[in-house]
């Protein structure tokens, strides 16, 4: 490796600011803030929900003629 070009590679500080979650990583950076993190992100938390996606079946079902899997 060539010497002195690659920037310094120190322990990182992680704010989120939607929950104020504070976690440690490795970065080139010293200071982080995110405004989503894994402890208050849906996806992660479980209380994600696809209300869209019925949606969006629902129509489709309409649309041609089919019954949905509630209309048997």
């Amino acid at each position: 490796m060539k010497r002195d070009i690659h920037p310094q590679f120190h322990t990182s500080k992680v704010r989120c600011t939607t929950c104020g979650n504070e976690f440690e990583i490795g970065s080139t950076k010293a200071e982080l803030t995110v405004d989503t993190c894994s402890s208050c992100h849906p996806f992660y938390t479980g209380k994600q929900k696809h209300v869209a996606a019925a949606g969006r079946v629902d129509k489709f079902n309409r649309k041609y003629g089919l019954k949905s899997d509630n209309e048997e």
